[in-house]
Formats: C-alpha cells, structure tokens, sequence
C-alpha cells in the first residue's frame, strides 16, 4: 500500500531563498495579502485599536510593527517539529475596519469582520491592539462555537467591572466575556498575574467570575509541561480561544506596550509557556497590546511576532498532513 501524496496548502509564505526579507508589503511572515476564506485554515488579522487604554497609547500601531518583524520568522518550528507552511494554507487577511474614538462601534465593526472567517471554518490569529478587541473577537467566534474556554496568559486578569465608570475597556474586557455568555469560565484558565492591585479583593475577583487564575508567583513554579498539562484538564476538550498580552513578558524583554509590570518571565519563559498548550482545540487566537512608540530597537515586536508563529504552530501541530 503507498503512502498518499502530499497536497501542498493554497496560500504561503514567499521563498526568502529568491526574495531577500526586507523586500515586498509588509504582511505577516510574508504572507499573501489575500481578503478570502477559500481555501484558507489560518488568517492573520490586525487590529489596529487603542481607544479603551488606561495608560499609554500606542497600540494601533502594533500590527504593523508586529508585521514588519515578522518578516525574520521561517516557517519551521523546532521545538515542535512542524513546519506551518507545509501543514497550513495561511494568509494576511488585511485590517479590521476601526473608527478611532467610538470604541463599541469599532467593537462591532470587528465581530462584523472575524464573524465570516469562522464561519467558513478559519482560525483567526489577530494582532493589537489593545485587549478590549478580544471582546470582539469572542463575540464572534461564540457565534459559531458557543461560549469558550478562554486560555489567557498577561500580567493583568482584566476582569474589573469598569474605568473611570466606563464599562468596555482593556481591563474589564473578560469580564464582560463572561457576562456575555462568550467564555466558559471553569474551563478557563488565565495565568501570569502580578503587580500592584488597588485592593486586596481585586486577587478573589477571577476566581469569584469562575476562571482558575495563576498568578506568576505560582506560574514560575511550574514547568512548562505542568502549566499545559493544567490547562488541558482544565479546558477538557472544549472549544478554545488564546489571549496572549506582551505584558505579560518582563518588560525588560518587551518594553513596547501600555502598562508594563516587572517581574515578570522572560521571552524564552513566555514562549515556552505557549508551546506548552499543544492538544487544545483552538478556534481563535492573539497577541495584544503592542506599542511600538515604547519599543526598543523592535524587540518587543519580534517577541510578538514568535509569539504569534508558537500559536500558529499549535494549529499547524493540530491539523492532519494534507492528501491528494
């Protein structure tokens, strides 16, 4: 009996063996910049939106830095022995419509812009932006899935109920989640957790929402292995959305962002925390709260972008080898 052929994916990235890196648009990873869903498993999405910030704006500029960077990553992924552009049809699927200053309309906007890509049954990778957008983005993927296990990994739980008596906000955006009905929160885990808080409750308030919540002092205790392992029982088979904020990398390694805590991990710690999260059926993922203007020399952006190729490997690990 012969093994069968291998079909090759649609959509890829350009050969930087012909082209050298620093030439062409700048997409993603060198991506095509292709508005479809025909033939498509993963698309690339930016969301250039920093309306709901609480500190330092910045972030709308985040997709372009992040794709700009982009451009060092090769498509072979040695820690999980996959190469995405072999197992997956990918491409740059553009900008999400925003409308600077009328941030619920820009929410809407975006669930109007991801909702068909989920119906046609592509994963989502969008990029910040500022973490409000994951209320958008979930608003769509629940249309199609139900309520999801949300993996969250970021220095801030962002489950207060409201800034300055504002309701849609960065730090208020997975409560609302919940409210909404979008995320499961017992199959739910956010890790990552530190900094000052304004009150001693503000620890309870994830757990009194129902997510199992890991803070760092407790997270840098656990090995990779023992955080995926603790996610996956958690998310027991459930539909899975990945929230990935920069801050939640020390700022030391990624200083471009709005609200950066120390102490944190360091790059090679956070990424390693992702790689970690294979077996997990993701429907959606993102990186956020890129903010270029406080980056130094790019390496925030280059950390965002493998961060972004970790979780593209994750569905490439996840998609059966093509057949003819």
């Amino acid at each position: 009996m012969t093994a069968p052929e291998i079909s090759a994916p649609r959509y890829g990235p350009a050969d930087s063996w012909r082209t050298p890196r620093f030439t062409g648009p700048r997409t993603f990873m060198r991506l095509p910049h292709v508005v479809t869903t025909q033939d498509v498993d993963l698309a690339v999405v930016g969301v250039p939106t920093d309306d709901a910030v609480s500190y330092r704006s910045g972030a709308r500029f985040g997709p372009e830095a992040v794709r700009s960077a982009s451009v060092l990553l090769r498509p072979y992924n040695t820690h999980l022995k996959v190469n995405v552009a072999e197992r997956l049809s990918m491409v740059d699927y553009g900008d999400c419509p925003t409308v600077p200053g009328y941030h619920e309309r820009t929410l809407e906007q975006i669930a109007q812009h991801l909702l068909p890509l989920h119906e046609a049954g592509v994963t989502p990778l969008c990029i910040g932006g500022d973490h409000s957008m994951a209320l958008a983005e979930l608003r769509a993927a629940a249309r199609v899935h139900g309520p999801l296990a949300l993996v969250h990994l970021d220095a801030h739980s962002d489950v207060w109920d409201s800034y300055y008596g504002a309701r849609y906000f960065h730090g208020t955006v997975f409560r609302r989640a919940v409210e909404e009905g979008l995320v499961d929160p017992h199959r739910s885990v956010q890790a990552g957790m530190r900094g000052t808080l304004y009150g001693a409750g503000d620890e309870d308030e994830p757990g009194a929402l129902g997510y199992d919540s890991i803070p760092w002092a407790e997270l840098e205790g656990l090995s990779p292995q023992q955080y995926g392992d603790r996610v996956r029982a958690r998310v027991a088979g459930a539909p899975a959305f990945l929230s990935f904020d920069i801050d939640f990398v020390d700022p030391a390694f990624a200083p471009g962002t709005g609200t950066p805590e120390v102490g944190g991990p360091t790059s090679g710690q956070a990424l390693a925390y992702v790689r970690a999260l294979t077996g997990i059926d993701f429907r959606a993922f993102d990186c956020v709260e890129v903010a270029p203007a406080y980056d130094a020399g790019g390496i925030t952006a280059w950390l965002a972008a493998s961060a972004c190729h970790e979780m593209i490997s994750l569905a490439a690990v996840a998609r059966p080898v093509r057949a003819r």
